[in-house]
Order: C-alpha cells, then structure tokens, then sequence
C-alpha cells in the first residue's frame, strides 16, 4: 500500500561510523539519548516518521521523513541533537568529522 505523502516531502538520512567494537556502547547510548530525543523531536513541526538504527558492522543511521525540506533543516539547529546527543555519543568514543558523520535531505521521488 502506498502511503500519500505530501509534494513537498523529504527524507533526511544522518548516518555516523564507528569502530564496530564500541557497538555495544554506542546501542546503550542511542538508547539513553532517545529518552531526550523523541521529546525534543516531537515538537518540531513537519515530522512524519522517524526510525534509529545501529548496525555492528559499525554505523548508526537515523532516517525520517519530513513534510518539507524547511522541516527537515531544524534538524542541522536541534541543540539536544547537535550538543547533547554527540556529547553522549563521544563518550563512548565516536567521533564526528567529515568522514565519519554524513547528514543529508533527498525530496522524495518515488515510494511503495
């Protein structure tokens, strides 16, 4: 069933690698941030879905879908996103260069 998505819609990908050793640390620490997260998340206009995960192979993807490209942006200014979350992250030993962390908005062109 094909799901009816506005126009304007878009799918923001943020994708973060790590050394696939630190995977069960950085599984507890997307846990632990999701509790301040999907809060903060929430109350951001324009969100359609959202889905988190963790791969032991070493990479942690985040991909939602926004009503518009406007929407999707707020989360390049999320302080609980670009402050907190990495802080968690860190500490456990991720880093976040050019490299290691890609963030990115595709319109939508085509679903199922």
């Amino acid at each position: 069933m094909t799901e009816s998505l506005p126009a304007t819609a878009v799918v923001r990908v943020g994708r973060v690698t790590f050394d696939p050793s630190l995977y069960d640390a950085v599984v507890a620490a997307d846990k632990k941030t999701s509790e301040y997260l999907i809060p903060a998340i929430l109350r951001l206009p324009g969100l359609l879905h959202w889905y988190a995960g963790v791969s032991p192979e070493g990479s942690l993807s985040q991909v939602s879908i926004w009503d518009s490209e406007e929407h999707a942006a707020q989360m390049d200014e999320l302080k609980e996103m670009r402050v907190r979350a990495r802080d968690d992250f860190r500490a456990v030993g991720v880093t976040f260069t050019a490299e290691t962390a890609t963030y990115a908005n595709y319109p939508i062109t085509w679903t199922i």
